[in-house]
């Protein structure tokens, strides 16, 4: 196996969770401000799920450091975000090139930011890993493990405060574009399990970001979004 070094610190430890914990209230409330003033509307399905909405990581990109859905604890969330767009000027090729090689120019950055923890800057390749740094309980690293010509998807690592996958991809349907992101986790550990099941507020930052990010890769493409963007959400209690 190739050996790694990671420019980003164990995530973890006491130390970096009670940074996360204190970062969260901030979070939070630029959340609530983004929440009370978006003019797009965002259509919401939440409905139970079953054994056929886990998706387990091949044996093969496993290793010591992947923290798959086995690893977490709670209830696992199926969830699909994605947004129409008209008229896009961006092949779904371009569009998520132009995510991929950096993410930050369309993740809202008072939500999210990705540090490069392995690999090239500008370049996105399979094993490569980012540490997403969040004002909520969501900060951790993770790995690429796939990574298609309009797609790329991301494992969690250990000491990520989720343990799962999540997926970004856009393609055309007809005369329309499809930018979605699906994502299937659970939380990483109890403390988790409390913070984003048992709090509202906790969930909804989370569903603001990749929300935003939609909308983002969406007016990326030069085109303008119908139907603003649905999320669908899909529960299964492991």
């Amino acid at each position: 196996m190739v050996s790694r070094t990671r420019s980003r610190s164990a995530p973890g430890s006491r130390w970096h969770r009670t940074l996360i914990l204190l970062g969260w209230p901030a979070g939070l409330t630029r959340m609530a401000w983004r929440y009370l003033w978006r003019t797009t509307p965002v259509h919401r399905c939440e409905v139970p799920a079953d054994e056929t909405d886990v998706r387990p990581i091949p044996d093969e990109l496993r290793d010591e450091d992947i923290q798959d859905v086995a690893d977490g604890v709670g209830t696992l969330l199926h969830r699909r975000y994605w947004v129409l767009v008209e008229g896009a000027r961006a092949s779904p090729e371009e569009v998520i090139e132009h995510f991929a090689c950096g993410p930050n120019r369309a993740a809202p950055a008072e939500m999210a930011v990705f540090d490069k923890a392995i690999g090239p800057q500008g370049r996105l390749r399979l094993g490569d890993e980012f540490h997403i740094r969040m004002p909520g309980p969501w900060d951790g690293p993770v790995r690429v493990i796939d990574r298609g010509p309009a797609s790329f998807r991301f494992a969690t690592l250990r000491g990520h405060l989720e343990a799962g996958q999540i997926e970004f991809r856009a393609r055309t349907e007809g005369a329309t574009m499809r930018i979605e992101i699906e994502s299937w986790a659970r939380p990483g550990d109890r403390l988790s399990d409390l913070l984003f099941n048992h709090l509202p507020l906790a969930k909804e930052t989370q569903l603001t970001l990749w929300v935003e990010t939609c909308l983002r890769l969406a007016q990326a493409t030069g085109g303008r979004t119908r139907d603003g963007v649905h999320v669908h959400t899909r529960r299964i209690r492991c």
